[in-house]
């Protein structure tokens, strides 16, 4: 009867023991998929969502769409954190019109949140973007791709006001070099298409650095090779590449060498692998395997935690079977056919990606003790508003908390990048700027700062449209 009693204890605890992994040995493909935190570092869908004359927005992705990308398709296929690109390739020596460029497509992904406000929410930091998954939204991550809106005259103070605005990603070029650095092209987007050389410029490492302190992420997607280098040296954060592929397997100017990659992983950073199929294969077709093939490599070279997906849904073609957003959980299928582990498929998902945004933060030197605490800024337009006036006046209401006072000599207006002075109405608490020069392009942004007498500071930013 003993020996009975003992091996039934023996057998129970047995298969208490053995409990998690036959449960484990039991996660399905679907069960993975729509159980981890997904993320795309690149998706182009807010191009497609503006008006191609005027700019503005015309295309809600809260209904059903002809898109690669909308809030339906991102529920069916589980994608939970899509960066969404403000991009443009440049408007050569014309910095008005790439500035209105890029804020057209960040005011639509500001007028998506507002049209969507129970399904998705622009989500710029870990603690946001974790919030909106906890409350089942999407959460909307911006992002710039190709900076060049920012030149000698204007980079750091608009880098600061896209800061505000949200962005939390900027790839300094697309494939046209700029005043920032070499793109992968390794030509400026004059008309001759200009030969460049060189890699990150003065102004890039500047704003390299500044980015750092911020806490975004920098892209080194659509880089050339020596900028990325230069990247390489100058960050003292990790980075990222938002869509690229590896050159081991295709050979393209717009993908990371096997030394790329394991410079990649001594930054700490992640190459998130584009569904591209120019940038995966020899072959006229590619297929979801050859996305795996990819991250299979980077996982040989330099291990599982360095690896993500970035699509770039919406400006790109896909592969045969992979023609949407909602088709995302083939991707997992794939990864558990070739042996990948729950826990290994979560980290390429999502959790990589999500990782590197928290070293980012960390590592930055910018203090919330010292923003937006004692004063209050309204200003007159709200985001996205429409105006008539080219020389508008731009004003703002500054309240002063109890106890707390303005020092009115640190009052700034920024517009496009550029500081004024603006005169302020103690009667009614409002600094404002007229514009006596015309803005030349439709799309504009706005900064209102100001600090009280113990030096913190409170900025209130607005993209504005002139419809004259």
């Amino acid at each position: 009867m003993k020996k009975k009693l003992l091996y039934l204890v023996a057998t129970v605890l047995l298969v208490l023991f053995q409990a998690p992994v036959a449960l484990a040995k039991s996660d399905s493909p679907h069960d993975i998929h729509f159980d981890s935190i997904i993320t795309d570092g690149h998706s182009d869908t807010m191009s497609k969502v503006i008006d191609p004359e005027t700019w503005l927005p015309s295309v809600n992705i809260g209904q059903n769409t002809p898109f690669e990308v909308d809030i339906p398709k991102l529920q069916t296929g589980g994608l939970h954190v899509p960066f969404f690109a403000a991009y443009t390739s440049g408007y050569y020596n014309n910095t008005p019109r790439s500035i209105s460029r890029t804020l057209a497509l960040i005011n639509a992904l500001y007028w998506t949140e507002k049209n969507n406000p129970d399904t998705f929410q622009i989500s710029s930091t870990y603690k946001e973007i974790m919030k909106a998954v906890r409350d089942n939204n999407i959460a909307a991550v911006p992002t710039i791709e190709g900076a060049y809106s920012m030149d000698k005259n204007n980079a750091i103070e608009l880098l600061r006001q896209y800061d505000d605005l949200g962005i939390k990603a900027i790839g300094f070029t697309w494939n046209y070099s700029n005043d920032l650095g070499e793109g992968a092209n390794r030509e400026y987007n004059d008309p001759d298409k200009t030969p460049s050389e060189g890699g990150l410029t003065e102004l890039g490492s500047d704003v390299a650095r500044e980015m750092n302190r911020l806490g975004m992420l920098i892209d080194v997607s659509h880089m050339a090779e020596s900028t990325f280098w230069d990247v390489i040296k100058v960050s003292k954060a990790p980075i990222i590449a938002s869509h690229s592929g590896v050159k081991a397997l295709k050979d393209h100017q717009r993908n990371l060498s096997d030394h790329q990659l394991r410079a990649l992983k001594k930054n700490g950073g992640v190459i998130n692998i584009v569904f591209y199929p120019v940038f995966l294969t020899n072959n006229s077709q590619a297929y979801v395997k050859d996305i795996v093939d990819h991250i299979d490599h980077v996982v040989n070279v330099i291990g599982v935690d360095h690896v993500g997906l970035g699509s770039d849904f919406d400006g790109a073609s896909l592969p045969e079977d992979l023609q949407d957003s909602s088709q995302l959980p083939k991707l997992t299928e794939e990864l558990v056919k070739r042996g990948y582990t729950k826990q290994d498929i979560e980290k390429i998902l999502g959790k990589n990606m999500l990782r590197v945004l928290k070293v980012v933060e960390k590592t930055a030197d910018h203090d919330p003790a010292k923003v937006g605490r004692g004063l209050t800024i309204t200003p007159e337009y709200e985001m996205g508003e429409i105006i008539q006036e080219r020389t508008p006046l731009l004003s703002a209401k500054v309240t002063a908390e109890k106890g707390a006072k303005a020092d009115e000599s640190s009052f700034r207006v920024i517009v496009d990048g550029i500081p004024y002075k603006p005169v302020f109405d103690r009667q009614h608490s409002t600094m404002s700027l007229q514009l006596h020069e015309a803005l030349k392009e439709r799309f504009h942004v706005v900064t209102f700062e100001a600090a009280n007498k113990a030096g913190k500071v409170t900025r209130e930013t607005r993209i504005f449209y002139i419809n004259d």
